[in-house]
C-alpha cells in the first residue's frame, strides 16, 4: 500500500507537537506557583490554559477537512502550504495569549485559525457539490 494523506499525517504530528508544548507551557506555571488543580487565579496560567482549550476546540474540525479533502484527492499542491499556515497561526496564537510583546500573536493566529477553516469549508463543500 501507498504512502496516503501525507498532508494530513504531516498536520497531525504537527498538532501533536503543538498539544504536548502547550501542555508544557502550562505545567511549567503550575510547578512555579504550586497550582494543582484548575488555574489558582493565577492569570498567567488561565491565559495559557485557554489557548490548549482554543487549540483543541479548532484542531480537530481543521484535520478533518484536510483528511476530507485530501481524499478527494482535489487537494493538490496548495494544501500542504495550508496545514503548515494553520500550524504556525496555532504556534503564534500559544505565544500571543501570553500578551506581552507576542500578544500580536493572538490576533495573527486566531485571523489565521478562522480564514483556514472558511477556506477549506468552503472549498469541501464545493467539493461535495461537485463543483471543483
Amino acid at each position: 500500500m501507498g504512502f496516503i494523506l501525507p498532508t494530513t499525517l504531516a498536520l497531525v504530528a504537527a498538532a501533536a507537537l503543538t498539544n504536548i508544548w502547550l501542555s508544557i507551557r502550562i505545567g511549567a506555571i503550575r510547578r512555579a506557583h504550586s497550582i494543582s488543580v484548575g488555574d489558582g487565579g493565577n492569570e498567567a496560567l488561565s491565559r495559557r490554559m485557554r489557548a490548549q482549550l482554543n487549540f483543541a476546540e479548532n484542531t480537530p474540525i481543521v484535520l478533518i477537512l484536510v483528511a476530507a479533502i485530501e481524499l478527494t484527492a482535489k487537494g493538490g499542491l496548495w494544501l500542504p502550504w495550508v496545514a503548515l499556515i494553520y500550524a504556525v497561526g496555532r504556534v503564534l496564537h500559544g505565544f500571543g495569549m501570553d500578551g506581552g510583546g507576542l500578544s500580536w500573536g493572538r490576533t495573527v493566529g486566531t485571523i489565521v485559525t478562522l480564514l483556514v477553516q472558511l477556506g477549506l469549508a468552503i472549498f469541501a463543500a464545493l467539493v461535495a457539490m461537485r463543483v471543483i
